[in-house]
């Protein structure tokens, strides 16, 4: 018979309130209050945490504080790594993070879900599904990203999204559910060039 951490892990309903569970996130709960009250200079003891934390981490990454997951165990993220205040990763199912992906304030990344039907969900029953963001990723501020979406390259979430179906790479994608708005182009590339030359030549 399986145990609630090996459902959860397979992507099975589960109970989270077993002993097992209960004291994996009790221990990070101890590490994080340690990371999100550790002096602003102490930037080499924060990281130090993470990767205690983490099951893996590439070079350069930094995350501000405050920043809250269950497990860590689940989360993997690669070199360049930066995320803003208040990061919340739900990584009860495996959270996957590419190289150089930036992630804008008070970002939910939720692997965590629970049934529709309130019989089962009053059982305390729930599920976990994993996410996949890709390489060069942009997630804006105030986004949530649902159970078992991926995100494909160099692609930009638009602020206050809520990602509930997976994007392609390549594309801005906004909104309410999060839907594509447009394909990334080297337009946007000769915009920005353009933009910052004219205002270094204005300066």
């Amino acid at each position: 018979m399986k145990s609630a951490k090996e459902k959860m892990l397979a992507g099975q309903p589960y109970l989270a309130n077993g002993s097992e569970l209960v004291g994996e996130r009790l221990l990070v709960k101890e590490l994080l209050f340690e990371f999100n009250n550790l002096r602003p200079v102490e930037v080499e003891a924060r990281n130090a945490i993470l990767q205690k934390l983490f099951g893996k981490t590439g070079a350069n990454f930094y995350v501000e504080p405050p920043f809250r997951c269950d497990y860590g165990y689940n989360i993997e993220i690669g070199d360049n790594f930066y995320a803003n205040y208040n990061l919340v990763i739900l990584d009860c199912a495996s959270v996957k993070i590419g190289d150089n992906v930036f992630i804008a304030p008070n970002v939910g990344i939720y692997t965590a879900g629970h049934p529709i039907h309130s019989n089962l969900r009053n059982q305390e029953l729930e599920f976990a599904l994993p996410i996949e963001i890709g390489n060069s990723v942009w997630i804006g501020g105030n986004v949530v990203i649902n159970p078992g979406i991926k995100i494909g390259d160099n692609t930009v979430i638009g602020s206050g999204s809520v990602v509930t179906k997976n994007i392609p790479p390549n594309v801005v994608a906004v909104g309410n559910p999060c839907k594509v708005l447009r394909s990334i182009t080297e337009d946007d590339k000769s915009y920005y060039c353009n933009n910052f030359k004219g205002k270094k030549n204005n300066g």
